[in-house]
């Protein structure tokens, strides 16, 4: 009976050795998976300091220039109209991407917001009176519930109904956003799939041969963002550039780094 308690317990010891042997391997990988990878990226960032994240997002790695940056949370200026854009479609503040909000005449600093602007073309040149405008139809519960259930940055709107966004009180760090583009180019954020594809649709800024980029600019306070999603041949990456600059060099700057590891073509 001894000999046979003392084979058990060897059996049972030479199981748990076998078991973690196989565990080992596993944990080791899912270390690897959640690793920050540096990015060579520093010949970009010469004249604007910055960070530039890109998430590959079917092996799940991210590659990052710039980390400790690429952590801060800043206003999200101009790439709230997306998140904006869904609640605003979700709720019915907008019934499409055609929805018409009339110029009130005020003449704005950018020529082309001063004419009357639909959803879409509010995307396409960041007419900021637009999306205030749909934000204060939104309104202030909505909008609160909905950045809640997004989960969005700090998630806070205290700044005022349409300005909170604007160098105010939410912020989101460029990790944020490349985590929020992921989620909506799966289609995992809360929004009806419609609705999900509608704003990717107005966030198309450029079709080449074997890519296709879904984007949005910001800028404020003399910083500059570009963050989206890149559709490279059978591979999808979510980017997010932040820099000290404008938004126009945080998009040169996107590409050239998208250029240099062949995600896009000149």
């Amino acid at each position: 009976m001894k000999k046979f308690k003392k084979q058990m317990i060897f059996a049972a010891l030479a199981a748990a050795v076998i078991l973690a042997i196989w565990v080992k391997p596993d944990a080791e990988a899912l270390a690897v998976k959640e690793e920050i990878r540096k990015l060579e990226a520093e010949e970009f960032f010469a004249s604007h300091p910055g960070t530039f994240v890109l998430h590959e997002v079917k092996k799940d790695r991210t590659f990052v220039f710039n980390e400790s940056r690429a952590k801060e949370r800043t206003a999200p200026e101009s790439t709230f109209k997306v998140p904006n854009a869904l609640i605003g479609l979700q709720t019915k503040a907008v019934e499409d991407e055609y929805d018409i909000k009339y110029w009130d005449g005020v003449e704005r600093e950018i020529p082309v917001w001063n004419q009357d602007h639909t959803l879409g073309s509010g995307m396409r040149y960041s007419v900021v009176w637009y999306y205030q405008a749909m934000a204060r139809d939104i309104g202030e519960q909505r909008m609160k519930e909905w950045v809640d259930k997004i989960s969005y940055g700090n998630k806070d709107i205290s700044g005022g109904i349409d300005q909170f966004w604007l160098n105010s009180t939410l912020k989101i760090s460029p990790l944020e956003q490349t985590e929020f583009m992921e989620s909506l180019y799966k289609e995992e954020l809360p929004f009806d799939a419609a609705v999900m594809n509608t704003v990717k649709r107005m966030m198309v800024q450029e079709e080449g041969k074997h890519y296709t980029i879904y984007a949005k600019t910001g800028q404020g306070a003399g910083k500059g963002w570009y963050v989206g999603i890149i559709e490279s041949g059978k591979s999808t990456y979510t980017f997010a550039a932040h820099i000290d600059g404008t938004s126009a060099e945080a998009k040169k700057i996107t590409r050239s780094i998208l250029q240099k590891y062949k995600l896009i073509t000149n």
